[in-house]
């Protein structure tokens, strides 16, 4: 749909890392955000998974960006597009520490940062479907924590933004 970003957060899978053996990480989230606009968050936070294996979210969000109702949005995605400089990532996933429910004095955590670009799938006029990208550890950014299972479909609504700058 053309007024529609859509993004699927999947499953998550970690790496050995300083996350796998800290004790104190046990439940994760993952936040995906749009720039200001717009953060979501998975409604559930997950044991930690252990050894090779996933943690399942299946969560869905849509992003509404119609011309009609969301103008801010519609004037970012332009500038995902049309500047060059503007940093590729547009789609921020957080991987989340939620504190156990007996520690309620530890606050949530961000561990790790995964990153869509819009841009790329203009580019390569893609969407991205049940793929595996990086998690960058938040302490040190050229370390992989993991991966993280995503579909974000957005070509549909970046085209029709193309077409818009077009016009204007």
């Amino acid at each position: 749909e053309v007024g529609k970003i859509r993004i699927k957060i999947t499953s998550l899978g970690l790496t050995e890392s300083r996350i796998t053996s800290d004790e104190t990480i046990q439940q994760l989230f993952v936040e995906c955000r749009l720039n200001k606009f717009l953060a979501e968050e998975t409604p559930l936070s997950l044991p930690k998974p252990t050894g090779g294996q996933r943690i399942h979210y299946n969560y869905s969000t849509v992003i509404n960006v119609d011309k009609e109702d969301n103008h801010a949005e519609r004037e970012y995605l332009k500038s995902v597009l049309l500047k060059p400089d503007l940093p590729a990532d547009s789609l921020k996933f957080t991987v989340v520490s939620d504190p156990p429910e007996d520690e309620q004095d530890l606050e949530c955590e961000d561990i790790g940062f995964a990153y869509v670009s819009l841009k790329e799938i203009f580019q390569k006029q893609r969407d991205i479907i049940e793929q595996d990208i990086d998690v960058f550890d938040s302490q040190d950014a050229s370390a992989v924590i993991g991966k993280l299972t995503v579909t974000v479909e957005a070509l549909n609504a970046l085209r029709s933004v193309h077409e818009e700058c077009k016009n204007d």
